[in-house]
Order: structure tokens, then sequence, then C-alpha cells
């Protein structure tokens, strides 16, 4: 069975005792929030995978470079083709809320656009925009590109409420955001110059954008985070 490593584990483990190497144990997995923070930390990453041979000739390296560059091309375009799908549900999303609430559906609308944003930076095609961050009770400039649990658990109760449609939707949109980071993970697994950490911070800010629409459509303009 797969057990995720999260972001607050790594926290709790580095408070009690720091470390500089965390060996990952076959059936684990980082989640996105975890794997940021060990870089951040510039902890080194030990796990099962084995180790290539010395012994290796002129060929066969040339041959292995090039597999890795078809990997990593295919694995650019499946990650470009997965956020082109998102943008898509972000834009069916916005059309089936407009009746109730416009301003709701042209937020959405506009994070939409920050998702296709992300995918020209993947497609080599643009730079990465910053995504500003209105501060509410549990939200700020410190933790707006980190991994934050959801102010509260959605669940058939939300059904009742007026804007039910809306919340939902919203909910199934920030779901459908977290497995994607780990799509962005597979494809940055060899990356330098910190780009991985930087998309994957705008999509945690895309989805605390989406957790604070949420939180206004339950509650108005109180904040519903529990902190």
């Amino acid at each position: 069975m797969m057990r995720f490593i999260t972001e607050e584990y790594l926290r709790d483990l580095f408070r009690k005792e720091p470390f500089d190497t965390y060996k990952l144990q076959q059936g684990q997995r980082l989640t996105p929030g975890a794997a940021q923070y060990l870089s951040d930390k510039r902890i080194k990453l030990s796990d099962h995978a084995p180790k290539a041979s010395k012994n290796v000739s002129k060929n066969e390296q040339v041959e292995t470079k090039e597999v890795m560059v078809n990997s990593n091309s295919n694995l650019n375009k499946k990650l470009c083709l997965k956020l082109k799908s998102m943008e898509a549900v972000f834009l069916v999303t916005s059309s089936e809320i407009l009746k109730e609430d416009i301003i709701l559906a042209q937020n959405i609308i506009n994070l939409g656009r920050k998702i296709s944003n992300i995918r020209n930076v993947v497609d080599g095609k643009g730079t990465l925009e910053p995504i500003y961050c209105k501060e509410c009770t549990g939200m700020n400039s410190s933790n707006f590109t980190t991994e934050l649990d959801d102010c509260f658990e959605i669940t058939e109760f939300h059904m009742q409420l007026a804007k039910s449609n809306a919340i939902l939707k919203m909910n199934t949109l920030r779901c459908a955001l977290r497995e994607l980071q780990f799509e962005i993970i597979d494809t940055y697994k060899n990356d330098d110059d910190g780009l991985k950490d930087r998309i994957i911070g705008n999509v945690n800010s895309i989805i605390n954008s989406l957790s604070q629409l949420i939180c206004s459509a339950v509650g108005g303009k109180e904040c519903q985070r529990k902190n």
C-alpha cells in the first residue's frame, strides 16, 4: 500500500531532530508540499532506486541520454495536455456558475488564465506570472504558495446551501489541481533551476485562492478557515 509523506509530517520530524538527508522507504511517496519542503531546506532525498554502474560504454551512455531526452519530452507534452484539460474544466465551471454569480465566475476565469500561463511556461513559451494573495485570517503572503489543508471539509451538508453548485464545482477543481501536482513533480524530477518549485508554488496559490472563494460562497465575507 502506498503511504504519502506530507509536509506537516516532515516539519514535525525536523522539529524533533533536524536532519540533512531523508530516506524514503519502499512504498512511500512524497506529497508536492513535502517535496518542496525538502527542497527549501536543502535536505537530500535518499530512496531505494538502484545506482547505475560506472562501467558503461559510450554507446550505452548516448542511448541512455537519448531515452532520457525523449522521456522528458513526452512528460512535458503529457503535462501540457493535462494543463489544457484543466483550463477547459475551469472554463466550463465558470460558464455553469455565471448565471448564479457573475463575480465568482469571473474570479474562476482569472484563475483559469493562471493555468494557461503555467502551460505556456511548461511549453517554453512564456514566463511564470505571480499570483497575488488576498490576505484573510488563515492565509497571507508567507504561506500562500505553500500546501495548506482545506479550510474545512466539503460534505453532503454543503449540498443544502444556496450556492451549493458553485461550492461543489470549485472543490472538484481544487481536488484535480492537487492530483496535477504529482504530474509536475514527475515532469521536473531532474530540475536544477527551481522551476518545479515555482510552478508548484503557483499551483498552491491557485488552490488556496479556490479555498478562499469556497469560504466566500459558504459564509459570505467571514473567513471560515479553522486555525
